[in-house]
């Protein structure tokens, strides 16, 4: 369905420091770095899709994240979903949520919920019964 998904971000090299890890765990890799012009991708190969890129905005305006804006990432099990949690908190991310199931959802859906350090909101997912 989705390309790609762009989040902005003010720092590129405390983006990367941040996602590296987290996109590891989840079994893709940086695809693409070009500092100059300000942007980072991850995916599982250039050509694939769907990917995830972390952007200076074009305009030269901060970047601003937006209220009710998430990227959800799948997990396979829910041991990927608790170490998703972790690793973005020891890089520098804020719990939104901790791991856990929300049967609200469906009665399989374990997930969480954190800030990247600008701010934007991610979640991992898995939706497979444990």
């Amino acid at each position: 369905m989705f390309s790609h998904v762009t989040f902005g971000t003010n720092d590129l090299a405390r983006a990367a420091a941040f996602y590296d890890p987290l996109m590891a765990r989840l079994g893709l890799r940086r695809i693409e770095s070009d500092p100059g012009h300000g942007l980072i991708g991850y995916g599982t190969h250039p050509e694939a899709t769907p990917q995830f890129y972390l952007m200076k905005p074009f305009d030269g305006a901060p970047a601003t994240i937006g209220n009710g804006a998430m990227a959800a990432f799948e997990a396979q099990d829910r041991a990927t979903v608790d170490d998703f949690h972790r690793i973005a908190l020891e890089h520098g991310g804020h719990c939104e949520g901790p791991p856990g199931l929300r049967p609200h959802y469906h009665p399989d859906y374990y997930g969480t919920y954190v800030r990247d350090p600008d701010g934007n909101k991610l979640c991992c997912v898995c939706h497979r019964p444990a």
